[in-house]
């Protein structure tokens, strides 16, 4: 019998490295989800042009009658943890009064845990936009100036390659020519090959028809909106707004989510705003053609090319002249340096023109571009990849103007289809209600599995709050996964699965042991052949959570993140878990027959 037990023994025993693994992952995600537990306090971020002390901040809030908490110094930054949620609008707009006018003021949230725990590298869990309150945009990418700027291209191509034709653009962003002669329509043709091949000819009598693929037409708009889509994140993250969603939606609409924004004017206008800068030779020649722009109230006539547009800008900071005026300190990258020196080299003594462009909509909802000219300045030396332009109206203009140019300027004009305030309160509501629901779902399932399977069911509901905090700690702990409010629905039915993996290994012991086993063999077979069925049924779910994932937005992508990784924790806690407690406790005994 002594080798028998032997035998049995080492089957139902992990070995010593796999209960050290279980363990640093227990404690590990633990201490992971704490924060989350915590909470996190509202707080107000100051970046100081010339740094104030804390204290003299602390003072002033309360002469307001806003309660402070704790006040962070760093540097040039300063953080002020509130008391409560509903103080910190009153803070900011005291603040703004107090402040300098080139401060930065940015609304965020402290975490509430020790600070032992936080510099450990543990932060509380993402919280989407219905859970903490926020700003959601729904937008609308225009491609009619995109699709018109691709015909022009075309059109100006044709008119100066093919001598003598006459072509005109269509409504409908196609070309169509005029007569041709034979040697002018193989021109047109061959040109079309060469330089466009993403464009089509087809022959309407003697005239042709010049229009673009409906496969290329798809490809620009896909790389209009990805750009536009990297724009925005670059946007979103000057204005110092953390934890936001910029997502694709259907065609060419783009989704943005704003969690703890409350007052969406500041961003609507950075986030909506499509502008350019452009860099002119003013037309000094009145024999050549050109284009008017406003400055000033008066036209001035310019080169109807640009020497070079806002593109090459890599980066864009407002400062002040010495004069004390507001003026953008602008850094070219290395071609759009070539070209201002090629310009400048020798135009020194010329003038040249700062032309901004801003598109907004019109009464009938069509996308109009305004441009006038910001500066109008003699060239006084030869310049380079770094130069200033002035003509700002006041600093915080000069601010916002540098920040779009930053961000980088949208390829196509935007429109706000959409928008969508959720309050905190109603955040906080749906959190209460979410987690009670959580509660009784689970107090329901332990107590359950308690009555049902006795002994073995105090190992089932360690391991499903194991299974809770696993999951809580993996949340917080992977970059970019947030909890949303179907995200808490996918953790009420995870419980549910947590429990069907515990439930179908159970129920395998209790048929082994009916059939005479003993018990330490019915753990082992038990084990052994629901596993297969748990890895299928786990399998299945996960490809349905993955198609869920890539094809949803919004909530669907919280609903399937948090079931996606519920299956991975269920796993990690109901075999794993459960076989390491069951081994230790029951697994050794190889000649006791029990009923379960």
């Amino acid at each position: 019998m002594k080798p028998h037990s032997r035998a049995t023994a080492v089957i139902n025993r992990y070995p010593a490295w796999k209960y050290v693994v279980l363990l640093v992952t227990l404690v590990v995600m633990t201490l992971s989800a704490l924060p989350s537990w915590y909470g996190e306090d509202a707080a107000i971020n100051i970046h100081w042009t010339q740094p104030k002390d804390a204290q003299s901040t602390q003072r002033y809030l309360e002469s307001e009658g806003i309660a402070v908490k704790a006040i962070n110094q760093d540097g040039d930054e300063t953080q002020i943890v509130l008391a409560d949620s509903s103080s910190q609008f009153a803070a900011q707009a005291a603040l703004k009064k107090w402040v300098g006018p080139d401060d930065n003021l940015a609304l965020s949230q402290h975490a509430a845990a020790p600070q032992w725990l936080l510099n450990m590298g543990f932060a509380p869990m993402s919280l989407g936009l219905d859970l903490r309150g926020g700003v959601q945009f729904l937008l609308d990418v225009d491609m009619d100036p995109v699709m018109a700027a691709q015909q022009q291209g075309v059109l100006q191509s044709l008119r100066s390659t093919v001598r003598g034709v006459r072509a005109q653009a269509e409504m409908d962003h196609s070309i169509r020519t005029g007569v041709l002669t034979e040697q002018q329509r193989d021109q047109v043709i061959e040109l079309v090959k060469q330089q466009y091949p993403g464009w089509q000819v087809r022959s309407d009598g003697d005239l042709l028809n010049l229009s673009m693929k409906p496969e290329e037409a798809e490809e620009l708009t896909r790389l209009t909106v990805v750009q536009n889509l990297q724009i925005l994140r670059s946007r979103i993250e000057e204005l110092g707004i953390t934890e936001a969603v910029v997502q694709r939606q259907g065609t060419n609409r783009i989704r943005i989510e704003l969690p703890g924004v409350q007052d969406p004017v500041a961003a609507k206008k950075v986030i909506g705003a499509t502008t350019s800068l452009a860099f002119y030779e003013v037309n000094q020649d009145n024999t050549v053609p050109g284009k008017m722009i406003p400055f000033e109230g008066r036209p001035v006539s310019v080169k109807r090319m640009p020497i070079l547009t806002g593109d090459h800008i890599i980066d864009a900071r407002a400062g002040l002249d010495q004069m004390s005026q507001p003026q953008v300190n602008i850094t070219l990258d290395a071609a759009g340096g070539r070209m201002m020196s090629d310009f400048t080299r020798n135009k020194i003594g010329y003038p040249m023109a700062t032309a901004f462009s801003e598109y907004r909509q019109d009464d009938q909802g069509r996308s109009v571009v305004d441009t006038r000219l910001i500066s109008v300045a003699t060239i006084q030396a030869h310049l380079g990849s770094r130069f200033v332009i002035t003509g700002s109206a006041s600093m915080e203009e000069a601010q916002q103007l540098a920040l779009l140019l930053r961000a980088g300027s949208l390829t196509a004009p935007i429109i706000i289809v959409e928008e969508r305030t959720i309050g905190p309160t109603l955040g906080a509501e749906n959190i209460e209600n979410g987690f009670k629901a959580l509660a009784v779902g689970l107090g329901a399932t332990l107590l359950f599995m308690a009555l049902w399977y006795r002994r073995l069911g105090w190992v089932a509901n360690v391991a499903l709050v194991a299974n809770l905090v696993t999951l809580f700690g993996l949340i917080a702990l992977l970059p970019g996964a947030v909890l949303t409010l179907p995200g808490i629905a996918g953790l009420v039915l995870t419980v549910g699965m947590a429990v069907d993996t515990n439930v179908l290994i159970f129920e395998r012991i209790r048929d082994m042991v009916r059939q005479g086993h003993s018990l330490a063999r019915a753990i082992h077979l038990g084990f052994d052949r629901a596993l297969t069925t748990i890895w299928d049924a786990n399998l299945t779910t996960m490809i349905t959570a993955l198609v869920l994932y890539s094809i949803g937005n919004g909530p669907i992508q919280g609903f399937a993140l948090t079931l996606g990784l519920g299956l991975m924790t269920s796993l990690f806690t109901g075999v794993f878990l459960s076989r390491a407690l069951i081994n230790l406790v029951w697994g050794q005994d190889s000649r006791r027959k029990v009923t379960i």
